[in-house]
């Protein structure tokens, strides 16, 4: 939708009612009509309805002079009262620049009167890097730092994001809350330099609202990365000045209003910004609303008295419909003759809000209050559902508080957002801290504390139970937002007022929550707390949970360390005792896991055996196929590549049948990952073609589960690999770059490693020497977490490249110690290849013995590749050796041997490797 040529951000059921209404302009649309419309085969409240409505009115300027666009037709429907006409269809349409991406949420008020303090933020913001708009609360500091980012979102390539810290209660969250917001999955010990290393090179604003209450926190995370990341550009906004290095502080001043005058029109007063937004709001309680001249002066006198202290001026406009101008008039000097008499010290404009919200609390029934004060547990966004669960009691009932949110949304009080699927409400933080302190004079804060912390509980009980059968993105947008509340609850459970018992059963019920959301580190923290909490408070079943969920933690966020190892041990034997079956799999994946992670592939088959025997006593088919799919990928690093390929594809037949891909019990998607793993198999078994569209599968597929971890695994260990295998150097440049962006949103110790490794095998395929140090960090960051997959491979690869630097001695000990590790962990998928590469440096010593032990490496070579089945190894090494004994003088010989492995391919005849023996055979020919 455009206003002019500018575009208007309005929510898709507010769009939808919008269509709606212009189909028949003129015509009364009823209420029925419209729900069925926006909300077929769904049963909701008539409030979202008319939060819809109002949400749409707001977009399009109702309220301002000239603007009437729809018309409320009492107890029929609304009716859209403005011309409408209709345009022949664009024949074509000026370009679209690429959209900026960020989170902004839609604006719910429109900006008055803050133009040029807008365009001045603007010009700041070009010759500084971190500005902190102060002033007191209500004045619309949020307002104006949503306006400047909405207008600077295609000025920075890598996006404007908004991070609200106002529900956070624990300063050590503020990072996280970034983390959370940027999309990222960071899972080290250390998430601020994690978060550093990934803004580094990026061109960003981020907007740090309402700071106040966690100053310190603040200041801290923003003077990091503005010395961290030369393109990160901050816009804060907070009661005072955080006083950090580099902090530019712009004071946001009252609306203007205008001066004490008998004579003032209604003109001229609504030439002031103040009176626009009273006026505005007015018309949104009584729509057909009128500032007559006769009412300008007095209405210019309330904006005053409110210090143009917006939300204050709103409230008050709220009660247009109760009162008149002289009669609000009155009864705010009244309040602030109060005032005055209980806060002598408070500052004027304080004073002016606490006055708004009094006189406004006043007014309220006492239903309505009661309501409102039960709503100020909620940190974050709500439903009606959560909230009628919440406040509702013998007292009030759960349509009392429908009804009364319905009341305080129109009296601004409750602020409702109908920008998603479902309208969710939520409390100003002044409001919100207002009604708080009610709450707490009412005798009821710590029921309602307690039932908010429960119904948390249950909520994520239930999420729980739903987390494997709906897919990850629908999971996430019904329980995702929930997680300011279950901060917040989980802070009240552990503290000295609070319940240990409920603060356990939380932990317990959040950690899919904190995997999902991939706050891993949040994760362990907070089992840690439940894990330390006094024993009497938990039960075995609890301790099983807990002890799962941190062994999983820690695997993301440390690697397969003997600790980790530890943890699912204890969590095995407390499920063994119990009789869990679900509870005795966990861990024995996670050992298997582990044990695979390590290269102890034997005892990793053995873990396995014991899994599947467990998993046929439940007779879940994807526990079973998982089991498989891991068998086959240990069997393909243990060398038998026959047999990994039919356990691997009868998984893949028998995934097809599955409905979801239980990514939150094993981690990432068990069906792609068979489809990675099968990737690197077909082009070892002499199938390039194949393993190529295998691998293109495998990532189309990731990306369809919207996984960040599984789409990861895809590149390093199926896409990238291949394509430096067939010698696409440009291909794997291209998923390299694409793997670098991908880390540096979602890394985890482990995977960051092995992307430098794969990074380094790249540059070494390029000749390129930078190569070496990349691959032997990647290499060593590796060993110290005991991660060892593929890494004799990266060893070799490491050879290779030291041995073109003309390192030679180091070259031979990287082989010799790929080698070792084949022979100790029985890892042999690759020992052809090492093979190769030994008698390759070898045979460029030159000397006749040397020249000779080469030989024998390279018919070793081909024993292991033809033993296996590798016929794309015993290619490449038929190739080394054919151009040896072309060196000797035995021409025919070279010619049959490499001539009898190219003609076994049917297919992959343009990959390099098939491509330089085609070379190598037709100019043996002609010798």
């Amino acid at each position: 939708m455009l206003e002019g040529t500018t575009a208007v951000r309005v929510g898709g059921r507010a769009l939808a009612i919008l269509e709606a209404m212009v189909e028949r302009p003129g015509e009364v649309v009823s209420k029925a009509e419209l729900m069925a419309r926006v909300w077929p085969s769904t049963v909701v409240e008539d409030s979202n309805l008319k939060v819809n409505m109002s949400a749409l009115r707001r977009a399009l300027g109702e309220g301002q002079p000239g603007r009437r666009y729809v018309a409320t037709v009492i107890g029929h429907g609304y009716r859209f009262a403005a011309p409408v006409q209709i345009s022949a269809p664009h024949t074509s349409f000026p370009p679209v620049s690429a959209a900026r991406p960020h989170n902004l949420p839609a604006s719910l008020t429109r900006t008055i009167g803050r133009a040029s303090t807008i365009d001045a933020l603007l010009k700041q913001l070009s010759r500084h890097r971190f500005i902190t708009v102060v002033g007191a609360g209500g004045i619309g500091k949020t307002t104006v730092a949503l306006a400047v980012a909405e207008a600077l979102i295609a000025s920075y390539e890598h996006g404007v994001w908004f991070v609200d810290l106002a529900p956070l209660r624990d300063a050590s969250l503020v990072s996280r809350a970034l983390i959370s917001s940027l999309g990222l999955a960071i899972s080290f010990q250390d998430p601020v330099a994690a978060l550093k290393d990934y803004l580094r090179d990026r061109r960003m604003l981020i907007v740090l609202d309402n700071c106040e209450h966690l100053i310190d926190a603040g200041a801290t995370l923003a003077e990091q990365l503005i010395s961290g990341a030369s393109g990160i550009h901050i816009l804060a906004t907070s009661r005072e000045p955080l006083r950090a290095r580099g902090e530019r502080v712009h004071r946001l001043a009252p609306l203007g209003s205008a001066p004490a005058s008998v004579r003032l029109t209604a003109a001229e007063a609504l030439a002031f910004p103040a009176v626009q937004l009273f006026v505005e709001r007015a018309i949104a309680s009584v729509e057909d609303y009128v500032l007559h001249d006769a009412d300008a002066p007095i209405v210019a006198g309330i904006c005053r008295k409110l210090d143009g202290i917006a939300l204050a001026i709103e409230l008050a406009a709220t009660r247009i419909d109760a009162f008149g101008p002289r009669e609000l008039s009155k009864l705010l000097d009244d309040r602030f003759r109060l005032l005055r008499q209980d806060r002598r010290t408070a500052l004027p404009r304080h004073r002016s809000l606490a006055a708004a919200l009094d006189w406004s609390y006043e007014l309220l029934s006492m239903g309505e209050r009661s309501v409102l004060n039960r709503l100020s547990v909620f940190a974050g966004a709500f439903g009606l559902e959560c909230a009628a669960a919440v406040a509702a009691d013998s007292r009030i009932t759960g349509r009392d508080v429908i009804n009364g949110i319905e009341s305080l949304v129109a009296k601004s009080l409750v602020v409702a957002d109908a920008s998603g699927a479902i309208v969710r409400y939520r409390l100003l933080d002044t409001t919100r801290s207002y009604a708080l302190q009610k709450l707490n004079e009412s005798g009821e804060l710590e029921m309602l504390v307690r039932r908010h912390a429960e119904h948390h509980r249950q909520i994520l009980s239930r999420a729980a139970g739903e987390v494997e059968a709906r897919p990850a993105a629908d999971w996430l947008a019904d329980y995702g937002h929930a997680i300011d509340d279950v901060r917040n609850a989980l802070s009240w459970a552990f503290s000295a007022d609070g319940d240990m018992a409920i603060g356990v059963a939380l932990t317990v019920a959040a950690i899919p929550l904190w995997m999902h959301m991939s706050l891993i580190d949040e994760c362990r923290v907070g089992i840690d707390r439940a894990l330390a909490s006094n024993g009497l408070f938990r039960n075995d079943h609890d301790d099983m949970k807990l002890y799962a969920g941190l062994a999983a933690a820690l695997l993301h966020e440390r690697g397969p360390l003997p600790e980790v190892d530890a943890v699912w041990t204890k969590a095995l034997q407390i499920a063994e005792r119990l009789g869990d079956r679900e509870y005795q799999l966990r861990p024995l994946w996670g050992l298997a896991i582990g044990r695979f992670y390590v290269g102890d592939y034997r005892l990793a088959l053995d873990l396995l055996r014991r899994f599947r025997s467990v998993a046929q006593e439940r007779s879940d088919v994807a526990d079973l196929l998982s089991c498989d799919r891991l068998i086959g990928s240990t069997l393909h690093y243990l060398g038998d590549q026959r047999e990994a390929r039919r356990q691997l594809e009868h998984t893949l037949g028998q995934h097809l049948s599955l409905q979801h891909s239980h990514i939150a019990r094993f981690q990432y998607d068990q069906r792609v990952a068979a489809k990675y793993n099968l990737t690197n198999i077909l082009w070892l078994l002499g199938f390039p073609d194949q393993a190529l569209g295998m691998a293109q599968s495998a990532l189309e597929d990731a990306e369809a589960t919207d996984h960040a971890f599984t789409v990861c695994n895809v590149l390093i260990h199926g896409a990238c690999p291949l394509a430096l295998y067939v010698g696409d150097l440009a291909t794997a440049q291209r998923l390299m770059d694409r793997l670098q962006d991908h880390l540096a949103a979602h890394a985890r110790v482990v995977s960051r490693a092995e992307g430098d490794c794969l990074k380094g095998m790249l540059l070494v395929a390029k000749g390129d020497r930078g190569g070496l140090p990349l691959l032997r960090d990647g290499i060593d960051r590796l060993t110290d977490v005991r991660y060892r997959l593929r890494y004799p491979l990266y060893l070799g690869t490491l050879g290779m490249g030291l041995h073109a630097a003309g390192q030679t001695g180091a070259a031979r000990t990287a082989i010799e110690q790929a080698l070792e590790w084949c022979e100790q962990s029985d890892e042999r998928w690759c020992m052809a290849e090492l093979l190769r590469i030994q008698g390759h440096l070898l045979e460029a010593d030159g000397a006749a013995s040397a020249i000779k032990a080469a030989e024998i490496r390279y018919r070793q070579s081909l024993e292991w590749a033809r033993l296996q089945g590798a016929l794309s190894w015993e290619l490449r090494t038929a190739i080394c050796l054919a151009q040896l004994w072309r060196r000797q003088g035995i021409a025919k010989e070279a010619e049959q041997l490499l001539s009898s492995v190219y003609d076994r391919f049917t297919e992959g005849f343009e990959t390099a490797d098939l491509k330089k023996a085609r070379s190598i055979i037709e100019e043996l020919r002609r010798v």
